[in-house]
């Protein structure tokens, strides 16, 4: 008995086929085993690298960038928990701020409409910020007093003397509005387009000058062109809350329509075929300027019916963009108080 109970345990001993769970299956170690038709394919391919946590839903770096976006949605640009714009490339869509004292003081005499202006906890106070504080408050513009590091944030070398002026950003018109507006007067059209005008403070120089000799508006191309930007709004001393700039996504096929309407297309260049002397600005005119660099573009100056030039007495050969559109606009006005 004890012999054949030994050999039943024996039966039982590791390696015997009829073990539960000591039976080897076929084709693990040996031979083929059957695939799982790739259903599983998936789950052994890699996961790849960790997401950032700002693109986890439920991580706390996620909720702060989802915050951060409806800030800029807001406001156009992320701000700081004391409310000031944060450092960043600045958008053609969002708000502008201005920094320094004198600039500050400049936008307010020049009525740009500011929507806050910042003042830093501790700033030593002077004349221009007197006047700057008071002008905000005569103009109902908020006056926020914020922590130094958020205006050390937004400028170099924290050259923003404590103070920093929020500016709303432009609203353009669109180039068939200065086409109703000319139509809404009894003054033949005067409209400046810019070609390749890349200095806002020449696009501010040119806006004064049209506002100031009768002009009904100006056009920008929508890239490639300076903005309407604190610097051009200053440089219009106020000029630019009273024109309307427009902004034209195809400048030349702008200048196709308006010339459609029975409205010369005169082009400023050193090399023109005519001479402001010999220049007839008393029908409706459109005057293009180009920059003192690269001038015309080529497009733009073949749908000009004529090219003008600026007669010169003395040795400089070409003037300033801004300075060459102002001379041609005092002729143009003179010859229509004359005429």
């Amino acid at each position: 008995m004890v012999a054949g109970r030994i050999e039943r345990k024996g039966e039982l001993m590791a390696g015997n086929s009829q073990r539960r769970g000591a039976v080897r299956k076929s084709g693990t170690k040996k031979g083929a085993v059957a695939g799982s038709g790739g259903k599983h394919r998936r789950g052994l391919e890699g996961r790849g690298a960790t997401p950032p946590a700002a693109e986890r839903t439920k991580h706390p770096a996620a909720k702060r960038a989802r915050a951060a976006a409806k800030a800029t949605a807001a406001q156009g640009r992320p701000t700081g928990k004391s409310g000031v714009p944060r450092a960043g490339r600045k958008s053609d869509e969002g708000p502008e701020l201005v920094l320094g004292r004198n600039p500050v003081l400049e936008c307010l005499r020049a009525d740009v409409p500011a929507t806050a202006l910042y003042v830093a906890v501790g700033t030593e106070n002077d004349d221009r910020l007197s006047e700057s504080v008071q002008r905000a408050a005569d103009m109902g513009i908020s006056i926020l007093e914020v922590p130094r590091t958020d205006l050390d944030r937004l400028s170099a070398n924290g050259l923003h003397q404590g103070v920093a002026l929020q500016v709303p950003p432009y609203r353009y018109a669109h180039p068939d509005d200065l086409m109703d507006r000319v139509k809404a007067t009894a003054e033949p059209a005067l409209l400046v387009a810019l070609d390749n005008i890349t200095d806002p403070r020449n696009l501010g120089a040119v806006i004064r000058s049209v506002s100031a000799f009768g002009g009904q508006g100006v056009v920008i191309p929508q890239r490639r062109s300076a903005s309407v930007t604190a610097v051009a709004w200053r440089t219009s001393a106020g000029a630019a809350a009273r024109l309307p700039v427009a902004r034209a996504t195809n400048l030349t096929r702008t200048l196709k329509d308006w010339a459609s309407n029975g409205i010369q297309i005169v082009g400023l260049d050193a090399d023109g075929d005519t001479t402001l002397d010999d220049f007839d600005g008393s029908v409706p005119t459109v005057v293009v300027v180009g920059s003192e660099g690269k001038g015309l573009s080529r497009l733009v100056r073949e749908n000009c019916d004529s090219i003008l030039s600026i007669p010169m007495a003395g040795p400089v050969e070409s003037l300033n963009a801004s300075v060459a559109a102002g001379v041609v606009l005092a002729d143009i006005a003179r010859q229509r108080r004359l005429g």
